[in-house]
């Protein structure tokens, strides 16, 4: 491995040749030639020996194909496994996935504009909130899908009247809303009826003043907003830690001009920062294409 790191070193950084390398590192010229054309770092993988699932693993499919969540024991006895489940519950989860039907909510590609999550995140630190009175109040956390900007904001309160206008504080500092915003089953937001989602009244309200939609996520499926989910987790390491707040107001602020570093940061996925998506994402919120006043 120190050798295939040095070689690809020596080659990419300093520019030597493969008889300088050759004769620098005492390895042979083929060996270095393997080194700087391999895709990946050399490993030690041994020869298959096959396994004992191998021969029923047409019959694993074909009970797949039918019915994809079927449980191991069920598939133990439909195919007459006689064995350990170990080994059948590994072959099976490799497999499960490949007939599963994909999630209709989950998302991983995202145009300008589309949706935001939001969700609710609370800080575990206590804040003062005067007349030495100390509270862990709730922070409104919102993530654009396309460009990954996070936006979040502490507010009084979960109720729905502070929840709105955390809503409309971010937005408005966003000069711009995406066409979705989407919602787990927050109180203030919406709730069940029947087994389907229903909005509150002022959540209608809002959502009918700027022309959007807002979706309720199902029951049991946090996936479906994981980029929010991973925003509060970068905001409780990497916001928090060594920080003292004095009041909601000094929370705002500290939490502003960080979010500020925060958005201008390299993304991962997106091979660049959020900051050079936000010129494409989104749109004006009002026919007069003005934040209204």
């Amino acid at each position: 491995m120190e050798d295939w790191a040095e070689i690809r070193r020596l080659h990419r950084c300093e520019g030597m040749p493969i008889r300088a390398i050759v004769r620098k590192l005492g390895v042979g010229r083929n060996t270095v030639r393997r080194a700087l054309a391999s895709e990946g770092p050399p490993r030690y993988q041994r020869p298959s020996k096959g396994s004992v699932v191998d021969a029923v693993e047409p019959q694993i499919r074909a009970l797949l194909a039918e019915w994809p969540t079927m449980p191991v024991p069920v598939i133990a006895e439909r195919i007459g496994w006689q064995r350990g489940l170990t080994v059948l519950k590994d072959r099976v989860r490799e497999l499960r996935p490949l007939f599963l039907p994909p999630d209709p909510v989950s998302r991983t590609v995202y145009q300008p504009g589309e949706l935001a999550q939001c969700d609710l995140w609370f800080p575990p630190v206590d804040i003062p909130l005067g007349f030495g009175q100390v509270g862990r109040p709730p922070v409104l956390v919102m993530v654009s899908g396309y460009s990954r900007v996070i936006a979040a904001r502490l507010i009084p309160s979960r109720q729905g009247p502070d929840l709105l206008a955390g809503h409309w504080a971010l937005l408005s500092g966003w000069g711009r809303v995406p066409k979705t915003l989407v919602w787990d089953n927050e109180s203030a937001v919406g709730f069940r009826k029947a087994g389907r989602p229903v909005l509150t009244e002022a959540m209608n309200a809002f959502r009918g003043t700027l022309g959007i939609a807002v979706i309720q996520c199902r029951l049991g499926d946090p996936e479906a907003k994981g980029l929010v989910e991973r925003a509060n987790g970068y905001l409780e390491t990497s916001f928090l830690p060594g920080r003292r707040f004095t009041s909601p107001a000094d929370f705002n602020t500290q939490l502003a001009d960080w979010l500020v570093r925060a958005n201008q940061r390299h993304h991962r996925i997106l091979g660049c920062r959020p900051a050079d998506r936000w010129e494409h994402d989104g749109k004006p919120c009002w026919p007069c294409r003005r934040w209204p006043q």
